[in-house]
C-alpha cells in the first residue's frame, strides 16, 4: 500500500502507544509500519533530498500530536501517550487537524504560520484544515521541485537559442565544472567528428571524446548517430570511453548500442539537471538552509 499522509498516521502511532509505556521513535516506525503492511518498496520511498518519506511523515505525525498534548516525551528519543491521546484514540470521530485545534489552543497556535511580529498571516478560524496532507518538508520538496522544472525549461530554450559553437563550448564547461580534468573544443564545424575533448581526471591520464548535438527537443537520435561517434573514437588516438550529449532525445536502440560501446548519453533533460546541480549557465537567487537537531550535541558524555 501506499504511505498514509501524516495526518493519516495520527491513530496508528497512538495504537502503538497505546499500552501506557514509554516508545522509541524506532520502535514507533517499526509497529506503525507492520501494522500497516507497508513493503520494502513503502519504505524506501524518498524525497529528491534523499530523506525518507516514511521516517518524516511519523516524524511529523508525532510533531503535531505532541503539540496538540496527545502524547508526550519523557525522555530523549521516547514518547508514551497522554490521557487526552487515549480519550482520542478511544473516541470514534477521526483525529485531525481541525479536532487537534478544537481540542488544543496550543496547536493551534503552533499550526499557524506567522510574520517577523509574531502576528498570524491568516487569521486563526480558517487557519486549520484537514485537506493539507503533506508535510511542511513534503511541500518544500515539491515547491523546490517545481522551480527547477521551470528553470530546467527555461535553460533548455536558452540553450536552442545559442549557437552550435556556444553548446560545444557549454558541455566542455559543464564536464569542468563536474570536476573533469582540462578540456577543449575541437572543431565547430557540426560534422560527425570529435566536438570536444577532455580528460577522465585533472592529472590527464584517460581521454573522453564528446559530441555535442544543438538539435530541436523534438527529435529523436537513432543507433545510427551512436555509429558514428563510435567510428569517430577510434582515433587517432584511439579512446574508450566517450560522451554523447544533446538538447534532443535517444531511441531505445540508440539506448542499447551505447552501453555496449562504453558511451555515456545525456538527452536535453539530463543536460539541464546537471547545469543546474553544478551552476553552469544559473546563479543563485536565495539559499535556504533546513536545519535539524544534533543527537550527537545532546547526547550523554559519560
Amino acid at each position: 500500500m501506499a504511505i498514509p499522509k501524516y495526518n493519516e498516521l495520527y491513530r496508528p502511532l497512538l495504537t502503538v502507544l497505546q499500552d501506557g509505556a514509554p516508545h522509541s521513535m524506532k520502535d514507533v516506525r517499526s509497529s506503525i509500519a507492520q501494522m500497516l503492511h507497508l513493503t520494502e518498496q513503502d519504505l524506501g520511498e524518498t524525497l529528491s533530498n534523499g530523506s525518507s518519506v516514511y521516517t518524516g511523515r511519523v516524524g511529523w505525525a508525532k510533531t503535531y500530536l505532541k503539540k496538540a498534548e496527545l502524547i508526550d516525551s519523557p525522555q530523549r528519543g521516547y514518547i508514551n501517550i497522554t490521557p487526552s491521546g487515549r480519550k482520542a484514540l478511544a473516541s470514534k470521530e477521526p483525529i485531525t487537524n481541525l479536532i487537534l485545534a478544537q481540542q488544543c489552543p496550543t496547536f493551534v497556535e503552533f499550526y499557524q504560520r506567522k510574520n517577523i511580529d509574531g502576528v498570524s498571516v491568516v487569521p486563526a478560524p480558517t487557519v486549520v484544515h484537514d485537506d493539507t496532507p503533506e508535510t511542511p518538508q513534503e511541500t518544500f520538496d515539491r515547491v523546490y521541485s517545481l522551480i527547477n522544472d521551470q528553470l530546467a525549461d527555461d535553460l533548455l530554450t536558452a540553450v536552442l537559442e545559442q549557437s552550435p559553437a556556444f553548446f560545444e563550448q557549454l558541455v566542455v564547461d559543464l564536464m569542468k565544472a563536474m570536476d573533469y580534468g582540462d578540456g577543449f573544443v575541437t572543431k565547430y564545424s557540426g560534422d560527425d567528428g570529435i566536438d570536444g575533448i577532455i580528460h577522465e581526471d585533472k592529472l590527464g591520464f584517460n581521454l573522453i571524446y564528446i559530441q555535442a548535438k544543438r538539435w530541436k527537443t523534438d527529435i529523436t537520435i537513432g543507433k545510427p548517430e551512436l555509429q558514428k561517434f563510435a567510428g569517430a573514437m577510434m582515433g587517432p588516438p584511439k579512446v574508450e570511453k566517450g560522451l554523447f550529449i544533446t538538447t534532443a532525445k535517444f531511441s531505445p536502440k540508440a539506448k542499447e548500442y551505447a552501453t555496449a560501446q562504453h558511451i555515456i548519453l545525456v538527452d536535453g533533460k539530463k543536460l539541464t539537471e546537471l547545469m543546474i546541480e553544478y551552476g553552469v549557465g544559473v546563479s543563485t537567487q536565495k539559499a535556504y538552509l533546513i536545519k535539524r537537531i544534533d543527537s550527537d550535541y545532546f547526547s550523554d558524555n559519560d
